[in-house]
């Protein structure tokens, strides 16, 4: 791994072709028997990659914004050993799900999307994960329908115990108003300096991509009623947000979760530089080692 993310330069050009090429690479990362498939809903395609065991207990991965289910390639080989991981492309974000049919465009609608991906998948419950943007996504899908998701786990989640810092929104305005190649990877070295090459790469062309459409977004949520097990994961040297303060307030909001802050890693080094720190927590969390159900 090397010791900061790679720089890219403007002359980096986001095309359908570049795209679906970078993507295949970091596909390429996950283990062999990883299997693809596309999950019909009334919002459009859903694109999902599962490993493990087809009978072991189901486990739905929801990457951060801008990401896609391929991201989880460091994960995938430790939660698939004893469980079935299914990692899906995020309709209405960047990947290989396409908005099509009813249209996508409140928080409800992800809700009823992500239900209708469970019933694609045949999961009648899951434990469910997600980092940054999809552990809000996981947090507001657990709160709609707390009897579909037997644990969720939460990696450096935004909008969920709280907002972002003003001083990162500040930072990241230029770049989200006009997304260049430079700005974005500045971004991403700035926030987190050693994150992967190729999950850079597919970020910086995901970012660019002409015609992105934008994720459905929404408020902050309050993740107090709650009534399952819960873990959640701060990157300590998070720029998006205080990862001690924000973990503070997780602690008060949901006093019976597990909440761990781990050391060295930024926003975005979750969940693929983060694997040696995050995998055996939360194989334990979902195992039910050190928590009751």
């Amino acid at each position: 791994m090397p010791e900061t993310a790679p720089t890219f330069r403007s002359t980096l050009h986001s095309t359908p072709e570049t795209f679906a090429t970078a993507y295949d690479a970091l596909l390429a990362r996950w283990p062999a028997g990883t299997a693809a498939r596309t999950v019909p809903t009334p919002y459009g395609p859903t694109r999902v990659h599962s490993y493990g065991p087809p009978d072991g207990p189901p486990l739905l991965l929801l990457p951060g914004g801008g990401s896609t289910g391929t991201a989880w390639y460091a994960n995938a080989p430790a939660l698939g050993a004893r469980h079935r991981v299914h990692a899906v492309d995020v309709l209405g974000d960047v990947g290989r799900s396409e908005r099509a049919g009813r249209p996508l465009r409140t928080p409800q609608d992800l809700t009823a999307w992500l239900d209708a991906v469970l019933d694609g998948l045949d999961l009648p419950e899951t434990a469910l994960c997600g980092h940054s943007y999809g552990a809000w996504i996981a947090t507001g899908y657990a709160l709609h329908a707390p009897r579909r998701v037997r644990r969720l786990a939460l990696l450096d989640p935004t909008q969920v115990f709280g907002g972002h810092r003003p001083g990162y929104l500040l930072r990241v305005l230029p770049m989200l108003l006009r997304p260049t190649a430079r700005r974005v990877g500045d971004y991403l070295r700035w926030e987190s300096p050693a994150a992967d090459p190729d999950f850079a790469r597919l970020y910086v062309l995901g970012a660019t991509l002409p015609g992105r459409a934008r994720p459905v977004v929404g408020r902050t949520l309050d993740p107090s009623p709650l009534d399952l097990p819960v873990l959640a994961l701060f990157a300590a040297r998070s720029r998006v947000h205080d990862a001690a303060r924000t973990a503070d307030r997780a602690r008060r909001l949901l006093p019976h979760a597990r909440i761990d802050i781990l050391p060295g890693l930024g926003h975005h080094e979750l969940p693929t530089a983060g694997a040696p720190l995050v995998d055996p927590l939360l194989l334990d969390f979902l195992d039910a080692r050190t928590i009751d159900a």
